[in-house]
């Protein structure tokens, strides 16, 4: 409990009345608004193949409204703001969620398909807190180094292709050709890399960071500043910027390799030597949800084995019903495998860092991650 008032603290956020559990599921009220990751609700616009929205709407006669975010942290801000019903939060959301009673608890109850949840997921940390359950599990997967093959003929063995600068194996210099993601979460990827190139800091954990080990990223992350061609947190921006803008290598997301190679570009992923960050997202129902009928109908659909293999298929994600991994045609009986349902354990799940961390007693807390950061993002 002490680590969720500290993230209250943290978070700065005023705490609101949690309503009770419902007895049971009436009438859908006509719609749901839903905060979500690029990708992640499709109803056919960009490919009429991916559409997980139509039938749903039919169904239950409930329109789904969806605004998309691309950071963590601009998820709890809209979530802060209100008129939402629900959002697809990840790991390094979801706590500052539950402890600023932004969500309120799921009755698994009225969801029939929680049973089917995958058991490494159905009472993960990032959504179960004292033993109830503020969401429903979605997707998971890593965060990739998404690369140009016309440049690196082999994956890259190590991060250090956009942490530090060297010639890449087409003679040229990274300065200018690679991008970084500008969430603050983003810290942990450097303390990641420098727990395999300096073991010497004592890293266990990059989301646990005492101020050597935090000044030692941050140096990092400032030297990398310098060749940076974008920092990116637009995932359609990002893909463009590997078209037509000279970018070569950075971290990604599976859905902009997909996207990329759906339209032939030269571009392929890999997860490095040292490892990856990674994000399980949690769908999670808004404190004052104005269509808790219709969010709780949602809640369910996304459980279904098809919803959750057209999504993984789409995004290039893991999903969190493992009977998916044989219900899509769209990602094949082979989809799973291929995008990574083995890694589970090699990755780094976000996470909210918090000022009293597990690994080493006192580390940086997250609001200063954030400022940090944004330090950084200015070249300072």
């Amino acid at each position: 409990m002490s680590k969720l008032k500290l993230i209250v603290m943290l978070a700065g956020v005023a705490a609101l009345a949690v309503p009770a559990l419902a007895k049971d599921l009436g009438k859908g009220e006509g719609e749901v608004d839903i905060v979500a990751w690029p990708g992640y609700i499709e109803r056919g616009d960009t490919d009429k193949n991916y559409d997980w929205v139509t039938d749903f709407e039919k169904k239950t006669s409930c329109k789904v409204n969806v605004k998309t975010a691309s950071t963590s942290d601009e998820m709890v801000a809209l979530m802060n703001e209100g008129g939402y019903d629900l959002v697809t939060a990840s790991g390094d959301a979801s706590l500052r969620l539950v402890a600023g009673k932004r969500v309120q608890e799921i009755d698994t109850a009225l969801i029939p398909s929680w049973k089917t949840v995958d058991e490494r997921l159905q009472n993960a940390p990032w959504h179960t807190v004292g033993g109830k359950h503020y969401g429903v599990p979605y997707q998971w997967g890593p965060n990739v180094l998404m690369y140009n093959t016309d440049v690196f003929k082999e994956a890259p063995k190590s991060w250090s292709v956009v942490f530090e600068e060297q010639k890449l194996p087409d003679g040229k210099s990274n300065k200018g050709r690679v991008q970084a993601y500008d969430g603050a979460i983003y810290i942990a990827d450097a303390a990641l890399y420098l727990m395999s190139k300096k073991p010497e800091l004592g890293i266990k954990d990059p989301y646990e960071l005492n101020e050597d080990q935090y000044k030692a990223a941050l140096e990092l992350l400032r030297q990398q500043h310098a060749l940076i061609q974008r920092y990116w947190h637009d995932a359609n921006v990002q893909v463009d910027d590997f078209k037509n803008e000279g970018v070569v290598a950075s971290g990604s997301w599976p859905f902009q390799v997909n996207l990329l190679q759906s339209d032939k570009k030269p571009v392929a992923s890999t997860i490095p030597q040292e490892g990856a960050t990674g994000w399980a997202d949690t769908t999670m129902m808004a404190a004052d949800a104005a269509h808790p009928n219709c969010a709780y109908m949602w809640l369910e659909h996304s459980l279904e084995p098809q919803v959750q293999g057209d999504v993984a298929a789409w995004f290039g994600s893991l999903p969190s019903v493992p009977a998916a991994c044989k219900a899509s045609k769209l990602l094949t009986d082979t989809g799973c495998q291929t995008n990574g349902y083995d890694n589970f354990s090699k990755i780094r799940f976000w996470k909210t860092p918090i000022a009293k961390c597990t690994t080493q007693g006192t580390c940086v807390p997250y609001y200063r991650w954030v400022t940090d950061y944004i330090a950084v993002l200015g070249g300072r």
